[in-house]
């Protein structure tokens, strides 16, 4: 029967265990956080890519959703605009909106500010399939969290806002305040 309780080690002190053995002078304390990080990113991607899958739509897809949703009504945004704030190429970009165009979940209409370039939109559709995947989501995202009290998982929020705040700026496409 398996236990309930967590083990004591996780793979990254496996792996930081190795390193101080082959390396022993080697400072691997960086590598402790952003080893687990990484690992944390992998095992989320995972699973909202196995959650989207029923609902038709990839993690990607679910990007360009989920800024539209966020840009609040009318849901609409130029490609650039998107392309910009997800830090896609333009071809990447064009890619996913023929997918979620196809899908009907987005639409391309013409930009009244500017006769050659095109705004895109959530459908009704899109709206509603927001709705699901971004409950899948915050689903996934809070049962990776769920072993952490309210005030941890606050403090570890704090204390990558304070690293996000010296280095996003040194990011393509980082938000300016």
């Amino acid at each position: 029967m398996p236990s309930s309780t967590p083990p004591d080690h996780d793979f990254v002190d496996h792996i930081l265990s190795q390193w101080t053995a082959a390396c022993p002078d080697l400072p691997i304390a960086p590598m402790a956080v952003f080893s687990r990080l990484f690992r944390l990113q992998a095992i989320a991607s995972r699973d909202i890519d196995r959650s989207f899958r029923p609902l038709g739509v990839n993690p990607g897809e679910f990007d360009v959703i989920a800024t539209l949703t966020r840009h609040g009504p009318p849901h609409a945004l130029s490609p650039q605009q998107l392309a910009e704030s997800m830090l896609l190429s333009s071809g990447a970009m064009t890619n996913r909106l023929d997918r979620l165009e196809q899908a009907g979940l987005v639409a391309r209409q013409p930009n009244p500010d500017d006769r050659r370039g095109v705004i895109v939109t959530l459908t009704d559709r899109g709206r509603e399939a927001a709705d699901a995947v971004l409950c899948a989501y915050l689903d996934i995202l809070d049962q990776m969290l769920a072993p952490l009290e309210p005030e941890r998982r606050a403090l570890l929020a704090e204390l990558l806002r304070e690293l996000l705040l010296v280095h996003d700026h040194q990011a393509p496409g980082s938000i300016k305040a």
